[in-house]
Parts: C-alpha cells; structure tokens; sequence
C-alpha cells in the first residue's frame, strides 16, 4: 500500500520560551521488506539552531534540536509518502510458554531485536498482581505465545472502553486498567504488562493507522491519530509479532511503523526540556491518505 502522511504537531506557550532541546521521532521508519519511504519532508518552525539526526539503540531515526532564543510556538511537521507491505504472516507458529522460557534463555545477543529487553519492568510498564490475576483464566497451561497474545488483546477489546477523555498521556497503565478505560496507549501498555507477566517478551510500537470512514461519509481531513500498538516475541523461528489491542487485529498493511521501544517512553514523538513560564497548549492532527 502507498500513503501520503501528512502530521502536524503544534505548542502555544503563555510566555515565551527562551531555550529549549527536544528529541523527535515522527518520521515513518525504514524497514527492509515492510516499509520503505519513497519521499520525506520534516518541518520545524521556527528553524532550530541546532539538529542531530542519530539513530537511538532500537535503531528508530531520531532529530534533536535546540533553541538559544526567545519562541511563542512551535510547529513540527512531517510530509511524506510511504509504501508499506508488512508480511503475509499466515499461520504463525509459535512454541508453547514453557518452550518459550527455555528459548529466551538460550538467546545470547543484546542486539535491539532482543527478547531480554522486553521480559522485564520497563520506564512506563511493570507487571501487577492485578493484571496477572487478569490474564491467568485467559492462559492455558498448553497455549502457544502467539495464542496467548490473541487471548490477551481479544479480552482487553472486550472488557475495555476506548475513551479519549478518560486518561492522558502521563496515566498509569495501572490506573487505566482499574478504570478498564483509555485510549490506545493505554491499550498496548496494558497488554505490554499482561504478556511480560506470562513471560512473552513483549513491547511497545508507534505509527499511524488508516482509517476508513463510515459508508457514505467524507473522509474528513486531519481526523486520523498518531497510533500505538503491541509486538511480541513469538520463539526462535517467529520472531516477533504485531498485534493492535485497541481493534483487536494483527498488524498488516493498515498501520504505518514510527518507532518501536519497550514502551512510550522510548518511542514518545517528542520530548524535552525548555525554560519558560506559565502553561502551554499542544495540537495535534494526521493525514493518513490511501493512493490507487
């Protein structure tokens, strides 16, 4: 699939902000046989006085910037067209959770793509005894990763209200999980820690996702959302797996891929310090167009 992604992420302050640094990452990843970036377009106004582009060790591209002088606002924005042609997973086969422990043992890399990662409490996710006590009537003592992750997503899309007012972006996944309520952040986190407690690697991925107007409506412009879902590792042969909680689907060609991390806080689109006063406000607003 192609698409033109269009994102515009703007802050107001109530006083002008006289030095800042902020770390990026909106740009749609580059990703050998899944997606590709055929043409790009990062905005930043005002123009910083300072840019790195580096790569952080999860091998996500990133942009950071610093201001020496006074600003009201600042706009990033991306443009860009992207081809994406996730695999055609089929069956995925997977070991049972048993198999999986011995298999995670025998893993002797740190690379990025390692499952040793993403076992354990990470800045933004820790397993519970609330949520293991959730996900154990879920788990067979014979199910395979793979099927726990479906089990998993399957009864957080059922026992769970997608509500964009019910938490922000600093909410717990414990606190949205007591409320049984959030938005897709709270989603991936939530399952994040449920597969960690069942010892599935699990961890934490950033993006767009397409979305498809109800029949007979115009698609209205600006109205998709940045996007998170979970990928977990699914043994030696599999590797890792996607999975969207919040619609409760495996990851194809609908979802465009930013970043991936063990959580938010290694894939958030920007953050960062400044020195001002006051409060701010922040907008935010995506395009994320199918092409013939």
């Amino acid at each position: 699939m192609l698409y033109d992604i269009g994102l515009k992420i703007s802050y107001d302050y109530d006083q002008p902000a006289n030095a800042g640094r902020h770390m990026l990452r909106v740009m749609p990843a580059i990703l050998p046989g899944e997606q590709q970036i055929v043409s790009a377009n990062l905005i930043i106004d005002p123009r910083a006085e300072e840019l790195i582009q580096l790569t952080d060790f999860f091998g996500n591209a990133a942009v950071e910037i610093a201001y020496r002088s006074a600003h009201e606002k600042i706009v990033f924005g991306v443009q860009c067209r992207v081809d994406r042609h996730a695999p055609d997973r089929g069956f995925i086969a997977s070991p049972m959770l048993s198999q999986l422990a011995e298999q995670v043992s025998a893993y002797n890399a740190l690379g990025p793509a390692s499952p040793h990662h993403f076992l354990g409490a990470s800045p933004r996710v820790r397993p519970t005894v609330e949520m293991d006590a959730y996900t154990a009537p879920l788990i067979q003592s014979d199910i395979h990763a793979f099927e726990a992750m479906q089990a998993i997503a399957q009864a957080l899309h059922r026992d769970m209200a997608f509500d964009p007012k019910a938490t922000t972006v600093d909410t717990s996944p414990e606190e949205a999980f007591a409320g049984r309520h959030g938005v897709c952040q709270d989603f991936a986190h939530i399952m994040i820690a449920c597969l960690r407690g069942i010892g599935v690697p699990a961890g934490y991925v950033s993006g767009f996702l397409r979305t498809i107007p109800p029949e007979g409506k115009a698609r209205l412009a600006g109205a998709d959302a940045m996007h998170a879902w979970v990928r977990g590792w699914c043994g030696r042969e599999t590797g890792w797996v996607e999975f969207d909680p919040t619609n409760n689907l495996l990851v194809q060609n609908d979802h465009i891929v930013i970043a991936r991390g063990r959580d938010y806080s290694d894939v958030a689109p920007v953050k960062g310090v400044l020195r001002t006063s006051g409060s701010q406000t922040s907008e935010q607003s995506v395009d994320v167009i199918p092409l013939a």
